[in-house]
């Protein structure tokens, strides 16, 4: 009888711990699904969640259980604003859905080419109108592009680079009429660094000569790097979310990796960076440039972060630009 007692008691108990471990499998999964689906699909209304750095505990326990709210970002600011004359121009990126891009030339218009801008996760084409400044005083029009779901784009969804490559390729083609027979150069910011190189490597993108600011080097490193910056432990969390963003957005993003794309690059490269980026280590840019064919110069600014480099350092960024694009231009590439 009492061996009988005891063999009912185990079997209770290994069903309750097979029970159990089910039901964490499943919530973990529910979970991420829904912080994947939340990262990746932009809403019209609500607040859009602050940076994790900035979240108290309350907000924290709240975002690890449902997930961020990311808000369609809007233009504020048009070419208009810095006194440019300027043409908004829209052609078919990724799926066929519709972009919206600014072109602004030069004055008077004798531009050494063109460069086209892309920004980072959740931003718009009007972050980019201080580099664009730059550009433009260096001789070069410029071309600023709204990912789709993003600004006048259409379209609700965002794949951190992976689908946004083709909207840089779409760019690519696009500003081959704009500007026949110009140099084209690519510059991207972040997840738009990561779209540029993936550009290169997956749809047959050459470039002119290439600048990138703070490119991830792996999908699973970055979104690793967003529960560091919870404080909360990334395993097996980021792996699960990698994989549901994958599933939802129709991509295999553990093969989303800046870094496997970076051999494919054959033309002259700047990399920049901040050496106190929480985002993104320095170690992980250096993956990337290690990979990069083709001339190629990094320059880490040490006092910065995840920002604009143009507007932190303008001096500096203006004096890395400008050497690179006149090398760019006067030397084949491969």
């Amino acid at each position: 009888m009492v061996k009988s007692l005891l063999h009912r008691l185990r079997a209770h108990w290994r069903l309750a711990v097979i029970t159990l471990t089910v039901t964490g499998v499943v919530a973990a999964n529910v979970v991420a699904w829904l912080h994947a689906r939340a990262m990746s699909r932009f809403v019209r209304t609500g607040e859009r969640t602050a940076s994790p750095e900035k979240l108290g505990g309350l907000a924290k326990a709240r975002v690890l259980l449902t997930g961020v709210t990311l808000t369609r970002p809007e233009n504020r600011r048009t070419p208009k604003d810095m006194g440019w004359e300027f043409e908004t121009v829209c052609f078919r990126g990724a799926k066929g859905i519709q972009l919206e891009a600014w072109l602004v030339p030069t004055a008077p218009p004798t531009a050494n080419g063109i460069v086209l801008l892309f920004h980072g996760y959740g931003a718009i084409k009007d972050s980019l109108l201080q580099p664009a400044a730059e550009f433009r005083a260096l001789g070069w029009d410029t071309l600023l592009v709204d990912f789709h779901g993003s600004g006048g784009s259409a379209g609700e969804t965002t794949s951190v680079g992976w689908h946004e490559a083709e909207d840089v390729a779409a760019a690519f083609a696009e500003a081959a009429k704009l500007a026949p027979g110009k140099s084209r150069v690519l510059y991207g910011v972040s997840m738009g660094a990561a779209a540029c190189l993936r550009a290169i490597h997956a749809h047959d993108v050459k470039p002119d000569a290439l600048i990138l600011e703070c490119p991830f080097d792996r999908m699973l490193t970055t979104v690793q790097h967003r529960f560091q910056a919870m404080r909360v432990p990334s395993f097996p969390f980021a792996e699960l979310l990698v994989f549901w963003g994958g599933q939802i957005g129709s991509f295999d993003a553990f093969a989303h990796n800046p870094v496997d794309y970076a051999p494919s690059v054959r033309c002259p490269t700047l990399m920049m960076h901040g050496g106190k980026d929480p985002r993104v280590s320095v170690r992980e840019v250096e993956r990337i440039y290690e990979k990069l064919g083709g001339g190629k110069a990094l320059v880490v600014f040490e006092k910065l972060g995840h920002q604009s480099y143009a507007e932190a350092d303008v001096n500096a960024w203006r004096l890395e630009v400008k050497r690179h694009l006149a090398l760019a231009t006067t030397r084949p590439h491969p």
